[in-house]
């Protein structure tokens, strides 16, 4: 009986998400009226000469000229039609090719003599996004149930913090930002092991680990930094900050790191309630050396996922600055030094961990049995 409601359960919940796709993507697709800016459907598109390019490294590359015929989908000219002009590269680094069928934004809309003109400005992703945000939504829910719901509004609630931490920053004009961001560290893990794990023991533990944890590993790269004077940290390779770069640096590897400690104190503290169920007698020391055990097996991969997901995020310019006749050493100076302490800053986080958040379930749990 109790199956057979959780099964009516989900397959209502997979109905109602599918509608609530369906409808989400039919919006996307027809809201164009809530943009101001213009925006316009290709309707055909004619390709034309083809230019071959190089530059003094030898790189080869061809442009590409499209004339694109759109009707517009809003503002005061709407369902009129004008023609426009597309130039892409194979490469496709700054450009784009654009195919019948694709909503466009345009800039520039000029009427003259009684014609339009515009400038294309780029693909209306919306429905993109809608989709991937359904589409996460949709696996949470149908796979992990409550604990799925929970987390996406965890995420969705750190979202909301995170925009108001960059708010009160850019109110502040760049002051305080450890303290804006380490006060915004501490509410995250507190807020997301809330409401995934409650008020809990398991929530206790996990968060006093990865707090620690965390700002030990911070405090640990601040007196390496002072030791060598930070040689070889570049911060002007930080692209477009308007803010002194070296504190956001800082408060971006903190925030970096405490994703990685709390996911490992996790790991460790669920494994241990686990012990403890199954074993009541269980010893502080015996909780604390599985503890220790755990995070051993589980540590080595985890730096290296840190480590590739620094890492792919400098892969395209770092490749932009090779092609471009730049050395090895200073394509990694210029792009992938700072991803480097990052993930060594994250490294230690998460080796400091393992202990702590051993201790911490065997203390906790070496009173009484866990309900």
């Amino acid at each position: 009986m109790l199956e057979h409601y959780w099964s009516r359960g989900r397959l209502v919940l997979l109905l109602v998400l599918i509608i609530a796709g369906v409808a989400a993507l039919f919006f996307t697709s027809h809201n164009q009226q809530f943009y101001k800016r213009p925006i316009a459907r290709v309707e055909r598109v004619q390709t034309g000469a083809v230019r071959r390019t190089s530059d003094q490294f030898q790189n080869v590359d061809h442009q590409h000229q499209q004339t694109l015929t759109v009707r517009l989908l809003n503002t005061a000219e709407r369902g009129q039609r004008l023609t426009v002009t597309n130039t892409y590269s194979d490469s496709q680094p700054m450009d784009l090719r654009y195919h019948r069928g694709d909503q466009l934004f345009l800039n520039q809309l000029k009427k003259h003599h009684g014609h339009l003109s515009a400038n294309v400005a780029g693909y209306k992703r919306d429905g993109v996004t809608v989709f991937l945000f359904w589409l996460v939504c949709l696996l949470l829910l149908m796979m992990m149930g409550s604990a799925g719901a929970l987390a996406l509004v965890s995420v969705l609630v750190n979202t909301l913090l995170f925009i108001l931490a960059i708010i009160i920053d850019l109110k502040n004009n760049g002051e305080h930002v450890m303290l804006i961001f380490g006060s915004l560290a501490v509410i995250f893990t507190v807020v997301s092991l809330l409401l995934i794990l409650g008020p809990t023991k398991k929530m206790l533990a996990t968060t006093a680990a990865t707090i620690i944890g965390t700002f030990t590993a911070l405090g640990v790269s601040l007196l390496v930094f002072a030791w060598t004077h930070e040689r070889g940290i570049y911060y002007e390779s930080m692209q477009y900050v308007t803010q002194v770069p070296r504190p956001l640096f800082l408060a971006e590897t903190l925030l970096g790191s405490l994703g990685a400690v709390m996911d490992e104190s996790s790991d460790i503290i669920a494994t241990l309630f686990e012990l403890k169920q199954l074993n009541p007698t269980v010893s502080r020391l015996q909780l604390f050396l599985s503890g220790r055990s755990i995070g051993k097996s589980i540590m080595g991969p985890l730096v290296n996922v840190l480590f590739l997901i620094f890492m792919a995020e400098t892969f395209t310019s770092s490749l932009l600055y090779i092609k471009n006749g730049n050395s090895w050493g200073y394509t990694f100076a210029m792009n992938m030094s700072l991803g480097t302490v990052q993930s060594l800053v994250s490294g230690i986080g998460i080796v400091l961990a393992v202990p702590l958040v051993s201790g911490f379930g065997a203390l906790l749990l070496g009173r009484r049995t866990t309900k």
